[in-house]
């Protein structure tokens, strides 16, 4: 069973999917959740606050699909490709992850840093720079070699320039007035940059002293 607070970000995202933000009116996000206003506002404070947590939230479901990949790619050790290609499918699926891992916010979108946030609305959410990062040091972490700084070196720059393909990727129309968060429209170069993926950066962590044009 969720929790209010979980059933008003559900009906907050739901809203999002079919309107821009500044359509969503907090009374109806409230009714939607079976909840009401006064529990909505008890929870976040104000609108804007309530826009942080949603991004926050996908914040933080991007970075559980991170662990996931990192602990199911402990056996394959193609840490690199694992991260590219699961950044590439959440920014995809949630047009909050694809703006929070580019930095370009829609019109349609709320943006994080909308004062004030009010109670409730937790931290802010990470810039793109930062969530790079986090990524990025979280993955060395599991999988670097602590007694081997080339290598530990090397796996570093391969999950940083994966990240860096993987974001680039999210930005280029696949065809004329296209976005990469469609779906549809991605499926023709997938295989292309999953085979890049899996030869240039798995290499990379194999032998640091190879360098990625």
């Amino acid at each position: 069973m969720p929790t209010a607070r979980e059933a008003l970000l559900d009906a907050a995202d739901s809203a999002l999917s079919r309107l821009p933000w500044t359509a969503v009116r907090m009374v109806d996000v409230a009714a939607v959740a079976g909840v009401s206003r006064q529990t909505l506002y008890n929870e976040f404070g104000s609108k804007a606050g309530l826009a942080r947590a949603l991004i926050r939230r996908a914040a933080d479901g991007y970075l559980a699909g991170v662990e996931q990949v990192l602990g199911g790619s402990r056996a394959t050790g193609d840490v690199p490709a694992e991260l590219a290609r699961w950044t590439v499918r959440a920014a995809r699926a949630d047009v909050l992850v694809e703006a929070l891992l580019t930095g370009v916010w829609g019109d349609r979108l709320p943006r994080p840093g909308d004062p004030p946030a009010g109670r409730g609305a937790g931290p802010a959410p990470p810039t793109p720079a930062e969530l790079l990062a986090l990524v990025r040091d979280r993955a060395v972490a599991v999988r670097g070699d602590r007694s081997r700084p080339r290598e530990r070196a090397g796996l570093e720059l391969a999950c940083e320039t994966a990240l860096r393909l993987a974001l680039s990727y999210t930005l280029v129309p696949a065809g004329p007035g296209a976005q990469c968060a469609e779906p549809d429209s991605c499926r023709p170069i997938t295989p292309m940059i999953t085979s890049e993926m899996d030869t240039s950066l798995s290499a990379e962590t194999r032998s640091p002293r190879k360098i990625i044009p």
